[in-house]
């Protein structure tokens, strides 16, 4: 008796051949992969969007002119703020304010998305600016390692400081790097290999 088998809701007829209807399941996973990479995008956007409205609401308030671009990245939302004079404020000393309104904005996306966020903010350029400082730093700090063969300890750093170096460090060959020490004083520190 010829039928057609159920598994886990694909088909399955015995009359068909073991590589057809591992293509079909084949098939169906990708569909399922695309859809969720699909719902994962929109659900970034929406993230970008509540941020959006509470940053325009803040610079409402602050009565601050800035335009408010979002985007996608890397799984992440990005949010930043360009174009007023009164911005810089915003960052603060060594990123300092930047850093706390960004908490400030993923707890609001979590409130209204029940979901946690992850989004970056950067405000006039600071966060983009940073990261080439903190990519140069690396770089240097490595290659004098690897002549000098004695470790060095940089300053304190927040974790997206410090994500950026250990990036940096990784491209130079003989020499690795790791993070000492406890928030907020926590530090990388680069060895040699």
């Amino acid at each position: 008796m010829a039928g057609t088998l159920e598994v886990d809701g694909a088909s399955a007829s015995p009359d068909r051949g073991e590589d057809e209807q591992a293509e079909a399941v084949t098939g169906e996973e990708q569909d399922a992969q695309a859809d969720g990479e699909k719902n994962e995008e929109e659900l970034l956007v929406q993230e970008g969007d509540v941020a959006g409205d509470y940053l325009e609401r803040l610079l409402d308030v602050l009565d601050y002119d800035g335009d408010i671009d979002l985007d996608v990245e890397a799984g992440r939302a990005m949010v930043s703020i360009d174009g007023g004079s009164d911005l810089e404020k915003l960052v603060g000393q060594r990123g300092q304010v930047l850093e706390a309104l960004q908490e400030l904005t993923r707890l609001a996306v979590q409130t209204e998305t029940s979901s946690r966020s992850r989004l970056m903010l950067d405000i006039a350029g600071w966060r983009a600016s940073r990261r080439g400082e903190l990519t140069d730093l690396g770089r240097t700090t490595a290659e004098k390692v690897v002549e000098s063969g004695e470790k060095t300890k940089l300053q304190a750093m927040t974790p997206f400081e410090r994500k950026i170096v250990h990036d940096a460090v990784a491209d130079v060959a003989g020499v690795t790097s790791e993070s000492e020490g406890e928030e907020p004083n926590r530090r990388v520190v680069v060895l040699p290999e």
